[in-house]
């Protein structure tokens, strides 16, 4: 089964991540926006630069990926 933003990718997001990075314009409960930054997002949490306080595990950096890899599905 695909992934998707609202199943798979959101709830990566905690709302502390969220709250602490739409003051820099990015909305990462927002699917549109996510999916426009992918790229970044990606090379941030890939880093580990991103979330701000410790970064992703590797299975959480991987599914990203894979979302982005299967059309970034909502």
């Amino acid at each position: 089964m695909a992934l998707s933003f609202a199943k798979d990718i959101r709830p990566l997001f905690r709302d502390h991540d969220v709250s602490a990075m739409k003051p820099f314009g990015l909305d990462l409960s927002s699917y549109a926006v996510v999916k426009s930054k992918a790229q970044e997002i990606h090379g941030a949490v890939e880093k580990g630069s991103m979330p701000c306080d410790g970064g992703w595990p590797a299975d959480r950096v991987a599914l990203f990926k894979k979302w982005m890899d299967e059309g970034m599905a909502p």
